[in-house]
């Protein structure tokens, strides 16, 4: 018996494949429109990260690392804005966070939120990429490019980026640029995320889901470090199957739910069990990551503010478990509906409330006088 396999990709059969007519009355019902979006070597080209800045990644990556396994004693702190909207302002963020983390890197692993991507309970902008003048355009090439530019403006001013990685095309047009990534808690169960976190070059933390379930992200960490074969694009935006070895830097996140917080004592000791039965390894084996916002504070910047002084108090006395906190802060503080550019308030978020940044370097201050002390009691 023949072979069984799939069709040809030579180019020959592509030309043919070109030719034939696809039934118009079985696809494409529900489309209105299909753009093309240039690969994303072609966005990389346009902006390359630089050799320096490509040193710069892999050196935070490394440095996150071994915060999460135990190696380094710092706290991992990932803050700023809910999401990116404005490149003026995120850049202006940026260089105060270089600025604060040139004094406390003894202490604190700070790492800026550069998230592009926000999931919508039901409707609502999603984010930079997808609609980046705000105003339902939806012009996503430039939002990508956007995005990109972003990313790179900000990791060359010495601060490493953190995103959440929502769908499973964007990697390929920013993956070089990140240090850190989250998949949030609408996708923790979703086998697409696992799959994706398992071939990712960095770190990546999962979220409990939504309803509070910790075993779910849990299971994520171990699903995600095991190896996994699935279709996905390369940098020439070819359809290919994807083999990949697994991500060994897997960790789980906290960030509440909607029964409320979980970021007590009791909560961590439970999420350390439930991490420690699903087998995962690496990370899981010595902490896991605090998300102070969302249900953790019920999006109330205030309640954030006082549940990273609450975490800071465990950590200088000692308590274990915690090796870093997630903190939405911008410059200012508060939130504002999306809406054109230039109808909106300088330096404040679209989309969840955010601590101001004055607030914030009170904040960091805190967390990096915590590890001090936490370091005194154990010298």
């Amino acid at each position: 018996m023949a072979e069984l396999r799939g069709p040809d990709s030579s180019e020959d059969e592509q030309s043919r494949l070109s030719r034939q007519a696809v039934f118009p009355e079985t696809v494409d019902i529900n489309i209105r429109q299909l753009d093309p979006i240039p690969a994303p070597r072609a966005f990389i080209k346009e902006l390359p990260l630089g050799q320096a800045e490509a040193r710069f990644v892999l050196r935070s990556r490394q440095e996150i690392r071994d915060v999460l396994n135990g190696v380094d004693d710092r706290l991992l702190v990932i803050v700023g804005p809910c999401s990116i909207h404005d490149p003026k302002a995120a850049a202006e963020y940026a260089s105060k966070l270089a600025k604060v983390h040139s004094e406390l890197k003894d202490r604190l692993l700070i790492v800026m939120r550069v998230y592009f991507e926000k999931p919508r309970t039901t409707v609502g902008w999603k984010g930079l990429i997808n609609d980046p003048d705000l105003d339902g355009t939806f012009d996503i090439r430039k939002g990508m490019w956007l995005a990109r530019k972003v990313l790179i403006d900000i990791v060359s001013k010495g601060v490493p980026a953190a995103t959440e990685w929502l769908d499973p095309i964007t990697p390929q047009y920013l993956s070089d640029a990140i240090s850190w990534g989250a998949i949030g808690a609408r996708n923790t169960e979703s086998q697409v995320h696992r799959e994706l976190a398992s071939g990712l070059s960095m770190p990546i933390g999962f979220k409990n889901s939504t309803d509070g379930n910790v075993k779910a992200a849990a299971d994520s960490c171990y699903s995600a470090s095991a190896e996994h074969h699935f279709l996905s694009i390369n940098l020439d935006g070819h359809v290919i199957a994807a083999e990949t070895k697994g991500n060994p830097n897997c960790h789980l996140i906290l960030r509440g739910s909607s029964h409320g917080p979980n970021y007590d004592s009791e909560s961590v000791a439970s999420a350390m069990r439930e991490l420690h039965d699903s087998k995962a390894s690496g990370p899981s084996e010595h902490g896991l990551i605090i998300d102070a916002a969302h249900g953790n504070s019920g999006k109330d910047e205030n309640v954030e503010a006082c549940v990273v002084e609450d975490i800071a108090g465990r950590l200088a006395s000692g308590e274990r478990g915690i090796t870093g906190i997630m903190m939405e802060s911008f410059l200012q503080g508060g939130n504002q509906q999306p809406g054109p550019l230039s109808s909106l308030i300088y330096g404040c978020s679209v989309t969840d409330r955010c601590i101001p940044w004055s607030r914030t370097d009170e904040l960091l201050h805190t967390l990096a006088e915590s590890i001090a002390i936490r370091r005194s009691q154990t010298a």
